[in-house]
Parts: structure tokens; C-alpha cells; sequence
């Protein structure tokens, strides 16, 4: 991440679906900045791999599981002492055209995008609560505003979040718990599976030209995160080059 722009000394971060991407590279900003990272995914090696590999910790949880979720947090907070953000990046995709979406395609969906971040938010509220403080950042999509042909399960758990998110801000505010979320425009895994020939397409519609890396994602959370945004919640902030506009 070259030189620290953010302080996180003695905080603790945990960042769902946190093995490989987005959830990956914000863990390894964090690290860099000094926080107490947990990452957490449902396949016990290969987080344990990534962790490894930026100097984090790993908690092994399926997000679709609150009993799961609830042992993980607990855990986090028993071996550092506290929990000061919460990143929901758990994803997974199931695409298909509506009338060819299985129930376990739909449901799979909404329970992992929709369901983990509910999961984790009610599990780290009675923590923040009892600091005073407390900062969740939820990662949503430009696809949940605009839909997009094929994906009408990922499409509705990408709104639902956000307003999940607006109504958490409005009834946590009161205890110092901020709640915000980032539309990110990356290089991900679902990118890497579309033809050269259709990427060349989609990079051409963005204003600035190309998908972002991953780590280009890090310092919006980062800020959404720390003691500067305190009076900043319930906004969805475009990490997007421009597509939104």
C-alpha cells in the first residue's frame, strides 16, 4: 500500500469474505495501517492461507449461519479485546435468467449477500453498544440500483443491503454506530469471467476508462471507518470510476 494514510493502531477489523478479493485486499490495508485484522470466510484453509499471507488473523464461518457468526465475533472480540469495524464483503453468485433461477439459486443468493450482513451487524451491535462506538461499512453493488440481465438474485440482495443499511444507521446513530456502505467498480473473480471482447465493452461505458484493482477499494472504507466520519452514515458511497453518474 506504499506509505500508511490511515492510523488504525489498536483497532480491530473484521471483514467478511475475506480470502481472496476485495475482502483480501482491504485486509491487507488494514494490516498495513496497523488494525487488528480478522478475516473471515467459510473455507477454513484457504483463509488460514490468507491470513497467513498478510499477517491477519482467520476465523473460519459460513455468514449464512448466525449461530456461526455469533461464535466468530465473540471470538474476535475475546482475543483482541474489542471490535471497532465491520466490513460485509461476503459474496457469492448464482446467475441465471429469472424463470431459470433454481430456489436454491435465489435463496443461496439473498442468504449470503443479505442474510451474512444482517448476521454479523445484529452480532457486533452489543459490542458497540457497550464502547459507545462502532463503524460498519457494507459492500453493495451498481448492479443493485440498476439491476442487470441475469442476476435478478444478486440484484435484490444488493438493494436489500442498502436499505438495510439506511435503516440501521437511522436506529443505531443514537449509540455512536455508524452504518455505510461502498458501491465498488473492481476487478473481481466475476469480472475475470467475462470475454475480452464483452470486457472491452464495459470498460468503454466507465467515464475513467477501466475497472479498478481491488485494493483501490481500502481507503473509501477506511475512511468511512474512522474517527473523521463520525457524522457520516447511512450513505452509499460509488467506488466506481464514474459508472454511476
Amino acid at each position: 500500500m506504499g506509505k500508511a494514510s490511515f492510523d488504525y493502531t489498536g483497532r480491530t477489523v473484521l471483514i467478511t469474505g475475506g480470502a481472496r478479493g476485495i475482502g483480501l485486499e482491504l485486509g491487507r490495508a488494514f494490516v498495513a495501517w496497523g488494525a487488528a485484522v480478522f478475516l473471515i470466510d467459510r473455507d477454513e484453509d484457504e483463509v488460514n492461507e490468507a491470513a497467513a499471507e498478510i499477517g491477519a488473523h482467520a476465523l473460519a464461518a459460513d455468514v449464512t449461519d448466525s449461530a456461526a457468526v455469533d461464535a466468530a465475533v465473540t471470538e474476535a472480540v475475546e482475543r483482541s479485546g474489542r471490535v471497532d469495524l465491520l466490513v460485509n464483503n461476503a459474496g457469492i453468485l448464482r446467475d441465471g435468467v429469472v424463470w431459470k433461477l433454481t430456489d436454491d439459486d435465489w435463496a443461496a443468493v439473498l442468504a449470503t449477500h443479505l442474510g451474512g450482513t444482517f448476521n454479523f451487524t445484529r452480532a457486533v451491535v452489543p459490542h458497540f453498544r457497550a464502547q459507545g462506538s462502532g463503524r460498519i461499512v457494507n459492500v453493495t453493488s451498481y448492479t443493485g440500483l440498476r439491476g442487470n440481465t441475469g442476476q435478478a438474485n444478486y440484484a435484490a440482495a444488493k438493494a436489500g443491503i442498502i436499505g438495510f443499511t439506511k435503516t440501521t444507521a437511522k436506529e443505531l446513530a443514537r449509540f455512536g454506530i455508524t452504518v455505510n456502505a461502498i458501491s465498488p467498480n473492481a476487478s473481481t473473480r466475476m469480472v475475470a469471467s467475462i470475454p475480452e471482447d464483452k470486457l472491452a465493452e464495459l470498460a468503454a461505458t466507465i467515464p475513467m476508462g477501466r475497472f479498478a484493482e481491488p485494493r483501490e477499494m481500502a481507503p473509501a472504507v477506511a475512511f468511512l471507518g474512522s474517527d473523521e466520519a463520525a457524522y457520516i452514515t447511512g450513505v452509499v458511497l460509488p467506488v466506481d470510476g464514474g459508472i454511476s453518474i
